[in-house]
């Protein structure tokens, strides 16, 4: 198994562990990361440019997907935002009108995307490619005892037609699914599939907090030791602003917030210091500790 590797902007810089992690994981599961092919590319502009120029984010994008067509291999991703927007712009780029008005400027840099299918998150290919039964195998510390709430992020929910979810029904639920692959059991909550605030957070940080502690302590009421995500920028609000949430709604949380290759990593064997789990915000002793793991 062969990708080529678009990390996107934030695992390479506000969340290194996550980078690291994803290659340690990968490493482990045999699934061979290409990274030359995707080092020109850009960021996909999170939404937030589509919102002022929506069609300079579908170039980028297509120039994106241009370069994992160009390499001949499919594009697999880490960020859930990273995959929203490339999935959305992939989706308005089927007009066979609208991608050739768009090829005109990729021609530039000799460079033309055909419309082969897109990227796909890490979380996506694990069940789709690699295989439930596959993976399950591969885990050799279980995560028992363990309660872990899911928490997906915006785009790796919706829109419903840009991310297949009618070709591919486990996409909903691929969190959960993991979870309790790795042993674990699911603290559900209702706000697993809501924005973390980061979106708001330098215009209403007051209101970005009100989210960042209503969905953490909603998960720890659901009795949550640690918390999942496959976005690093839900990392960076539920992890990096959980202190500052905590003070403002007046009470303690503490809830520690994992990357999706870091909980795997974690049922593969991998040494936490390896998964760069000491890099956090909030402290993941307490997972550490539950494993029989040294902090």
């Amino acid at each position: 198994m062969k990708y080529a590797f678009y990390p996107g902007c934030v695992a390479r810089g506000a969340t290194p562990e996550l980078y690291t992690s994803t290659i340690a994981v990968c490493e482990k599961l045999g699934i061979e990361l290409e990274t030359t092919s995707m080092e020109a590319a850009s960021c996909t502009g999170s939404g937030v440019l589509q919102e002022k120029n929506q069609r300079l984010g579908d170039t980028l994008n297509a120039r994106n997907l241009a370069l994992g067509e160009r390499a001949e291999l499919p594009i697999m991703t880490i960020c859930s935002t990273c995959q929203g927007v490339m999935g959305q712009a992939e989706k308005r780029l089927e007009d066979p009108e609208y991608r050739a008005s768009v090829n005109e400027d990729l021609a530039e840099e000799g460079l033309e995307y055909k419309g082969n299918p897109g990227p796909r998150h890490l979380l996506w290919i694990l069940l789709e490619d690699y295989g439930l039964e596959k993976l399950k195998a591969q885990f050799i510390r279980p995560l028992t005892g363990l309660k872990i709430a899911p928490f997906y992020g915006c785009y790796l929910v919706r829109p419903e037609d840009a991310l297949a979810f009618e070709d591919n029904p486990d996409r909903k639920n691929s969190l959960e699914i993991i979870i309790e692959a790795v042993g674990a059991e699911v603290a559900d909550f209702p706000g697993k599939t809501a924005c973390c605030g980061f979106p708001i957070l330098t215009i209403n940080q007051t209101n970005s907090m009100k989210m960042v502690s209503n969905h953490t302590l909603a998960a720890k009421r659901e009795g949550a030791t640690a918390m999942v995500t496959p976005c690093p920028l839900c990392h960076l609000n539920l992890d990096g602003y959980q202190p500052t949430a905590s003070k403002q709604v007046g009470q303690p949380i503490d809830l520690p917030i994992l990357h999706l290759p870091q909980l795997l990593g974690l049922a593969l064997g991998i040494d936490p210091e390896v998964l760069r789990l000491n890099k956090h915000i909030v402290e993941t002793d307490k997972v550490l500790s539950a494993m029989a793991l040294t902090p």
